[in-house]
């Protein structure tokens, strides 16, 4: 379980708020001996200069020394210090025209405070937390002026003994319990969990990778593992250092807020599932197609296609024949993917697709009756699936039903030693080149041919489909490997 310290220059400094046991002062924090503990340790300095030499700037030091994670971190501190730094940073804040500045205030010069992020103002709220993303300091003051555009004039340090007014000291107590509630937990219950996992999730996602129902077993096999998991959103991007590892069940992409999160994560030294790298090698079929060439994967026949160049385009009609596979490079379940049967079809989609993505894939088309799916993890099989084709459809999922809604066939869930060996085979041959997360391996058997048609670094893990065999032991497998790699590095950190 991690550790949270709250670190004052004075227990004065907290009158008026409500006290617990991990408030500490600054010699308090100076003479503690815990630096080479291996559970997390989590800081949040509170102590009232971070000028450079002070308290609050030792605080943070010591902090990062003691490998404990620091809010703010002694990069924050230095570069709100000086303003030749900070303004370096400013260059993409695009909140500051905001209409709504406009509809509420004049031109003169504007001064809010944002609270972990947050501020009561509506008009503030994203230039808000866009410098909390950029500058992640407890109390933030923020000064504006108008010159043609909103520019910010000042970035401001401030502490809970800069506030006086109880309103101010009321929005301080609520972002601080928003941005990390484990401060307000009781020890007892506290005390159970050895450590801390993060969920990410999209409630308004269309096709999700895992339901409720999984993520309720997913929680389930956490908590008798001892991990404390806690279900995220996006808008929770700033609370992720509270976490030891973060397990992302949302669809990833690389322009994406997903991939967002797995580079933070990563940034704080915590576990993740997916890592950017895996996003990045498996979000992109051209990636793959050309990993899969040079390194001999079994794989259909699939030529890169580049636009303007028919000579090319030609070529992969001569060498694949009709019907073709036509897909751009980051679909996902079987969005942008198409068969075409003709040169009259292969013209008009080429076309069509080429305004969406510079490249394309055009693919040997195998006609079968179910696709496998191999789930790996930590390059070892998890689960073994087959999903059969939707009705009167080509294709698993079927995006243009007649009824106008989406479709998608059965399936069957098996031990993975009753899968056939050469679909095993490609399907670890794959994945070893990418990495050693959780990957679904898509194939395709026909006879003794088994081909791999992409590997998926997020794979579904659904309610009864995908678990449908091992049960409550699949997402169990997955938390103690979880626990496996957060061991691991603290041992290495050691």
């Amino acid at each position: 379980m991690s550790q949270l310290l709250v670190v004052v220059e004075s227990k004065k400094d907290w009158a008026p708020y409500f006290p617990f046991e991990d408030l500490i002062t600054f010699e308090e924090y100076l003479s503690r001996q815990d630096g080479l503990k291996k559970s997390r340790t989590r800081v949040i300095n509170l102590c009232r200069s971070y000028k450079y030499l002070s308290k609050g700037y030792y605080c943070s030091l010591l902090g990062e020394a003691r490998d404990h994670h620091v809010l703010p971190s002694l990069r924050v501190i230095n570069d709100l210090n000086q303003k030749s730094l900070y303004t370096l940073h400013l260059d993409d804040v695009s909140e500051l025209n905001h209409k709504s500045i406009e509809k509420k205030h004049t031109h003169e010069d504007l001064t809010f405070v944002s609270y972990f992020g947050s501020t009561p103002q509506p008009e503030f709220k994203a230039l808000g937390k866009d410098l909390f993303e950029k500058f992640p300091c407890p109390i933030l003051k923020i000064s504006l002026r108008f010159q043609e555009r909103w520019q910010i004039t000042q970035l401001q340090a401030l502490s809970p003994h800069d506030l006086t007014a109880d309103e101010d000291q009321t929005e301080f107590a609520e972002a601080l319990n928003q941005f990390s509630h484990k401060i307000w937990r009781s020890p007892k219950a506290r005390k159970q969990f050895r450590y801390d996992l993060a969920i990410l999730t999209n409630k308004n996602e269309a096709l999700p990778p895992s339901d409720a129902a999984a993520i309720k077993k997913m929680i389930k096999a956490g908590n008798s593992l001892g991990i404390d998991v806690d279900v995220i959103e996006r808008k929770d991007y700033v609370r992720l250092a509270e976490y030891d590892a973060l397990f992302i069940r949302e669809t990833t992409s690389i322009d994406h807020h997903t991939f967002r999160f797995a580079k933070k994560a990563e940034s704080e030294g915590m576990v993740v599932m997916d890592d950017s790298m895996s996003i990045l090698r498996c979000c992109n079929k051209v990636y793959l197609t050309d990993l899969f060439n040079v390194n001999k994967v079994p794989a259909p026949k699939t030529m890169i296609l580049a636009k303007n160049n028919k000579d090319e385009l030609q070529r992969a009609v001569q060498q694949i024949g009709f019907p073709i596979v036509l897909k751009i490079p980051d679909g996902a379940f079987s969005q942008g993917v198409y068969k075409v049967s003709n040169q009259a079809e292969f013209d008009q989609r080429t076309k069509e697709l080429f305004k969406k993505s510079a490249l394309l894939l055009a693919q040997e088309f195998m006609y079968t009756d179910f696709d496998w799916r191999i789930g790996i993890i930590n390059n070892k099989p998890l689960y073994a699936c087959r999903y059969y084709m939707a009705k009167d459809h080509w294709q698993i999922y079927n995006h243009a039903s007649p009824s106008g809604r989406f479709v998608s066939g059965g399936y069957d869930t098996m031990p993975t030693y009753e899968a056939p060996k050469a679909v095993l085979d490609a399907a670890l041959k794959a994945t070893k080149l990418i990495g050693n997360s959780l990957y679904g391996v898509d194939l395709k058997q026909s006879g003794d041919r088994a081909v791999v048609i992409e590997v998926n670094d997020n794979p579904s893990l659904e309610n009864d489909v995908e678990d449908r065999f091992l049960g409550i032991q699949l997402y169990e497998q997955i938390m103690q490997e979880f626990i496996n790699r957060i061991e691991s590095r603290r041992s290495s950190r050691q």
